[in-house]
C-alpha cells in the first residue's frame, strides 16, 4: 500500500514537473522582444553587404557579425510607400493596389482593417511603440499611427547648407536636376538632428521596465534625399577619391522600351562632374545613419534586454548611384530591388553566418510571428524565414518577387533575374556571369524554359491602382 502511494506521488510530481517545464518553455518562447531598425533608401553600400569598398558602417557591421546576413534580400517594391506597406501588412502591392507613394494603405479595401505587423503583436500580448519612418512617413496620415500602442512624433532638423544664388547646394544650376537631387554638409550638431533624436529615443526605451514583451521600431530617414547631414560625416570621404559604379552607356541597346530609361539626373551629374560628389554624399549619409544605429545597438547591449531581444536591421529597397545611367530607385533591376537585411535571434542564429538564398522583406511578418510564438496570420503572402535562420544552407527554392507599378514585376532566383512588363516585354539576366545586368538574354530561345519557370512566381491577377489617390508613377 505504501509502495503504491509512493509510486502515485512520484507520478504526480513528475507530471507536475513536466507541465511546469512545458509552461516555462512556452513562456520563454513568448518572451522575445523585437527591435526593428529601418534605414530609408539604403542599398547594399554597407561593409557587411560589400556594395562599395569605401563605405564606413562599423555599427551595422558589428551587428552583422552577431547575426545572420541575408545576401540576397529584395524589396516587395522599389519605392518607399508600397515596399513598407507590403512589409508591414504582409500583402503584395499586386494584391492591394498600393503601387505609389501617394497611395495611403488604408485606402485599399484589403488593407482597410488588416492588422499590420505591430498590430498583430499588440493583439497577441506585446506592447508596440515607434518613432521615425517606419511606414511611408514619420509623421502625418501616412505614418499609420493607429498601428502602434504608442506612436511618438519625430522632431528636429538637419541644419542649414550653403547655397549660391541660382544654384543648388551641390553646385548644379537650379532647374537642371530634380529639386531633391541635392546634397551638402550642414551646420547642425549631430545630437540635434532628427535621426539621432529618433535613435536616442529608442535607446531610452531600452532602459525602461515593461510588464509585457515589446515590439520597438525606430526609423532612420537618411540616406534619403536630400543628402544633408553635419559636416563631420562629409569630412570622412574625399570627393576626388570616390569610386563610382561601373557604367555602360550602351546598356540600353537590348533593353525594351517599357523599362525605365536613363534619368535626367544622370546626365546632369555627368555634365557638371558631380558623379564622385554624389557618391561622397551618399556614403556620408550612410555613415551618419550608421552612427545613429550605433546609438540604439549600444543601448541594447547595455540593457537587461540584450539576451532576449530579436534585432532586425533593414533597408526598404535599393538605390541607383549612376549605374544603369540612373539615380534614385523606381526600377526592376538588381540595384533598385536589393536591400540589406540582418536578423539576430539570441539563442538561435549563429554569429557571423550568411544566407545565400533569395528572400523578401514580405517574409518578415510571418518570420517574426513564428519566432515569437504568435499565431500565424494566414493572410500573409510571404514565407517564414525561420528555417534559414536555424540553418542558412537550408534548401530554399522560393524566388523573390518585386513589383514596380501596375503589372510590372521582377523575379529573382539564386542565378536569374526575370523582368516582365504589362505589355509583355521582357528582360532576363544571368547573375552568375553578369552581376551588373548588362546583357539581356530574354530573346534567346534556349532561355524559354527559364522564363517559364520564373514566370510562375508572378501574380496572375494585379489589383488596379487605388482610384482615390492614384499617382502617376515616374519612370523617367
Amino acid at each position: 500500500m505504501k509502495t503504491n502511494l509512493l509510486l502515485l506521488t512520484l507520478i504526480v510530481l513528475m507530471t507536475s514537473c513536466k507541465k511546469k517545464t512545458s509552461q516555462e518553455q512556452e513562456t520563454k518562447k513568448q518572451l522575445y522582444n523585437v527591435l526593428l531598425i529601418s534605414v530609408d533608401d539604403l542599398n547594399d553600400w554597407t561593409g557587411f553587404a560589400g556594395g562599395h569598398p569605401q563605405t564606413l558602417t562599423p555599427n551595422m557591421d558589428k551587428l552583422a557579425q552577431q547575426g545572420v546576413v541575408f545576401d540576397k534580400t529584395y524589396a516587395p517594391s522599389s519605392l518607399c510607400g508600397p515596399s513598407r506597406a507590403a512589409l508591414l501588412t504582409g500583402y503584395r502591392p499586386s494584391t492591394t493596389g498600393v503601387y505609389g507613394n501617394a497611395m495611403e494603405l488604408r485606402d485599399s479595401p484589403i488593407l482597410k482593417n488588416a492588422p499590420t505587423l505591430p498590430q498583430w503583436f499588440s493583439k497577441h500580448g506585446y506592447f508596440s511603440t515607434a518613432r521615425g519612418k517606419i511606414f511611408h512617413m514619420a509623421n502625418g496620415p501616412q505614418a499609420d499611427t493607429i498601428s502602434w500602442d504608442k506612436w511618438v512624433k519625430e522632431v528636429g532638423n538637419y541644419g542649414n547648407v550653403k547655397k549660391e544664388p541660382g544654384f543648388m547646394a551641390n553646385g548644379i544650376p537650379e532647374g537642371e536636376a530634380d529639386n531633391n537631387f541635392d546634397w551638402g554638409p550642414t551646420d547642425a550638431v549631430f545630437e540635434e538632428t532628427p535621426d539621432y533624436l529618433n535613435a536616442k529615443w529608442a535607446a531610452d526605451q531600452l532602459q525602461k521596465d515593461y510588464d509585457k514583451p515589446f515590439f520597438l521600431a525606430c526609423g532612420i530617414y537618411k540616406p534619403h534625399l536630400e543628402w544633408n547631414v553635419p559636416q563631420e560625416f562629409f569630412d570622412k570621404f574625399k570627393e576626388e577619391e570616390m569610386i563610382i559604379p561601373e557604367i555602360n552607356e550602351n546598356d540600353y541597346d537590348d533593353i525594351p522600351s517599357s523599362a525605365a530609361g536613363p534619368s535626367k539626373d544622370y546626365y546632369t551629374a555627368k555634365r557638371y562632374n558631380k558623379q564622385q560628389a554624389a557618391v561622397q554624399a551618399y556614403l556620408a549619409n550612410i555613415n551618419y545613419a550608421d552612427a545613429c544605429v550605433g546609438v540604439i545597438l549600444d543601448a541594447l547591449a547595455k540593457s537587461k534586454y540584450a539576451d532576449n531581444t530579436i534585432v532586425v536591421l533593414l533597408g526598404d529597397h535599393g538605390w541607383h548611384l549612376g549605374d544603369k545611367m540612373r539615380y534614385k530607385k523606381y526600377t526592376l533591376w538588381e540595384t533598385a530591388c536589393k536591400t540589406p537585411l540582418v536578423i539576430k535571434v539570441p539563442g538561435l542564429t549563429q554569429s557571423g553566418s550568411r544566407c545565400p538564398s533569395p528572400v523578401n522583406l514580405l517574409d518578415l511578418y510571418p518570420t517574426l510571428s513564428e519566432l515569437c510564438g504568435l499565431p500565424i496570420n494566414t493572410k500573409n503572402e510571404g514565407n517564414s524565414m525561420v528555417p534559414l535562420l536555424k540553418d542558412v544552407n537550408t534548401e530554399w527554392d522560393i524566388p523573390s518577387l518585386t513589383t514596380m507599378g501596375f503589372n510590372r514585376h521582377s523575379v529573382r532566383s539564386k542565378k536569374w533575374r526575370y523582368i516582365r512588363y504589362g505589355d509583355g516585354q521582357e528582360e532576363l539576366y544571368d547573375h552568375d556571369g553578369d552581376p551588373m545586368e548588362f546583357t539581356n538574354l530574354a530573346n534567346g530561345p534556349k532561355y524559354q524554359s527559364v522564363k517559364e519557370e520564373l514566370a510562375k512566381y508572378m501574380p496572375e491577377v494585379n489589383a488596379a491602382p487605388l482610384e482615390k489617390v492614384y499617382e502617376t508613377i515616374r519612370y523617367e
